[in-house]
This record gives C-alpha cells, structure tokens and sequence, in this order.
C-alpha cells in the first residue's frame, strides 16, 4: 500500500514541469540589480531591497527615502515571443492578455513549445539607515503547451503582498552589523494543468491561499582592511513559519527555512571608481536537495563610477546575467538580464533567458 501512495505521489509531482525556482532566488521580492549580478548581493545589498536579501545591509544604507514608485517588471524571451511573434511594435494589445493566464492559453496556442514567463512586483517603501518600512506586492507567472498531440497547457501562477518591517544594528563602528525583517506575508497560489482548447477562468477557490508571519534575518562582518573583505549570512523564513490556511483548498506549499552565505571583496580603483565582487551560495544546508548544488553559487560583479553609474556581470543558476544601472538622490533606474535553468535538478539543463527592468522615484 505504501508503495501505491508512493508511487501514486512520484506520478503527480511528475505532471507539473512549470515551477518556480525558491532554491536560487528565496526572496518575496527580487532586484533587479541584484539579477544582474547573478542574484550575489547578500554582502553587498546597500538599498531597500536589504530588507528581503540581507537586512543588515540597512547598516550601509545612505540618506533617508521615501519612494512610492518602486516598481520592477520582468519577462523571458518566450513571453516577448509569444505576444509579439518576434514583432516589438505589434500585438500590443494583448500585453494584459498576456499577463493573465487565460490569455497566456490563448496566445501559447499560436506558439506551443514556448515558455511563457512574467513577474511584476511593487515595493513602494520609507527607508533609512537602520531602519525600513513598507508594502510589497508581487505576482508571477509562467505557463507552457507543448508542441506534442495530447500536451496539456501547463500553469504556475503566485501572488504574495503584505506589510513589512525591517531594522539594522551596528556593532563595534560598524564592523558586525545585524538586521530583522518581519513581514505580514499573504500568499494566492495556483499550480496545475488544463486542456489548452478549453477556456481557463480559475475562481478564486481554486487558489491556495494564507498568510504567516515570514522573518528574514541577516548577518554581515566587514573587516576595516584593504578590499573591505566582507562575511555575510541570510536566513529565509526563520523559524520555519507555516502558512495559516486562509480560502481555497489548502494552504500555500511551505517556504522552507534556508540558509544563504556570501563572501565579497571590494577594491577602491582611483578616486572615483569601485569594483565589487562577490561569491554567494543558496541553501547552504540543502534544503532543497534535488537542486544540483553548482546550481545553487552566485558570482557577481559590479562596478561604481561616483556612485551614480553601474556597470554589472554574474553568473547564477548555470548562466550568465548582466545590466546597467544609473542612482540619484531622487531615482534609481537598473536594465538587467539573467537566465535560470528551467529543469528540476539538472545543472545547465534548459536555458530560460529574462528580461528585467526596475524603477525606482521619490524623495
């Protein structure tokens, strides 16, 4: 009998190729600048997404910010191909279509084989040195047909938003800093499959959904030597909090507690300009064990020109990424692509290459 259940198990884990990849990006909300980097930022992060990648980088955090327009859209080369058909200037119409899955359905059917990707997320945020506060919202999707008879349209589609709060300590001038985030994390997510020639209207009872209390907790020692040679450590869901089950059939999947570690040099070249290069290493204690380990280490490089231009390079999930990124006082403005491999456990396996902007205005 155990083995029927287990057997039974292996066959509907097997049906769902389209996931999502919480063993190399963990966090609610991602950044752009950090994609660019190949997602190695922990002992870098130095903005308001610390409160997400390390909240301890709040301790390096410049000036005090109000911005309400932090948004950052993504998408692979299969959605642009999907809805424009290789086309920019046409099919603009159907950008919202593409973003729901009904219309993901209908335009995959013009274009089976393809993976269709796409995330929006807003963060409109106060943040200061110590101190960050805010709401994030953030919804992703991805869905895929087949290009084979019988091929059933394939769906992932998650929605998180909620409050969140975050706070820094610095030790010893700043040498050991450490930081908290707590956030009020609600959660709508649908993963399955459906006949690609039916309409899809999925109600809201099909969706798992719950909300839980998620802490993201950060370490970081910057010894004061030449290259600021820097420790840094992440821990995601600490505690290990369950969803509270809130509507739909059951509660979200858990988020597994994991663990991040990174190790960065950065060197000071001439008055104006500063490279940093860091190393990072996801789920440091395996806790998602069918991820090829090689998969799980991030390089990533940036380089400063007076702390307003931003050349950046890094290698995650198997891949390249790379971007550009202009910061003011009033504005931050990151052009980023990285790629992730689209199978289970595989190292290089299928390349899915994305696209990212980020925005980012206020006061």
């Amino acid at each position: 009998m155990k083995k029927l259940i287990l057997l039974l198990l292996l066959i509907h884990s097997s049906i769902y190729a389209i996931q999502f990849e919480d063993a190399v990006f963990p966090e609610i909300v991602t950044s752009s600048r950090a994609l660019a980097m190949g997602n190695a930022f922990i002992a870098k992060v130095d903005d308001a997404s610390a409160a997400f990648y390390n909240p301890a980088g709040l301790g390096t955090y410049r000036g005090k910010h109000f911005h309400l327009s932090n948004f950052q859209f993504e998408t692979n080369k299969g959605w642009m191909e999907t809805l424009f058909g290789g086309d920019v200037t046409g099919n603009a119409g159907d950008i919202f279509d593409a973003l729901s899955l009904e219309g993901a359905r209908k335009l995959l059917n013009q274009n089976k084989g393809t993976v269709s990707h796409s995330r929006f997320q807003m963060m409109p945020n106060f943040s200061t040195r110590y101190f960050s506060m805010g709401y994030v919202y953030a919804v992703q999707q991805r869905a895929f047909i087949g290009d084979q008879a019988g091929d059933q349209f394939e769906y992932a589609q998650r929605t998180d938003h909620g409050p969140y709060a975050a706070f820094n300590f610095s030790l010893f001038g700043g040498i050991v800093k450490i930081g908290a985030t707590a956030t009020y994390l609600f959660r709508k997510e649908a993963i399955g499959t459906a006949d690609p020639a039916v309409a899809l209207d999925l109600p809201d009872t099909a969706y798992n959904q719950g909300k839980m209390l998620f802490f993201t907790t950060g370490f970081r020692l910057t010894l004061p030597y030449t290259f600021l040679p820097t420790l840094a450590i992440t821990s995601h869901n600490t505690g290990g909090t369950s969803f509270e089950q809130t509507g739909g059939p059951a509660a979200p999947a858990d988020i597994k507690q994991t663990f991040d570690l990174g190790l960065s040099l950065t060197p000071q070249i001439g008055r104006t300009m500063r490279v940093h290069m860091e190393l990072n290493y996801k789920d440091a204690l395996g806790e998602h064990s069918n991820v090829d380990t090689i998969r799980k280490l991030g390089l990533g490089l940036e380089f400063d020109l007076r702390r307003i231009f931003y050349f950046r390079l890094g290698y995650g999930d198997g891949f390249g990424s790379g971007g550009i990124g202009i910061r003011t006082r009033k504005m931050e403005f990151d052009l980023s692509t990285y790629a992730v491999d689209t199978t289970d456990s595989d190292f290089r396996g299928q390349v899915d290459r994305r696209y990212v902007l980020g925005i980012s205005s206020g006061f």
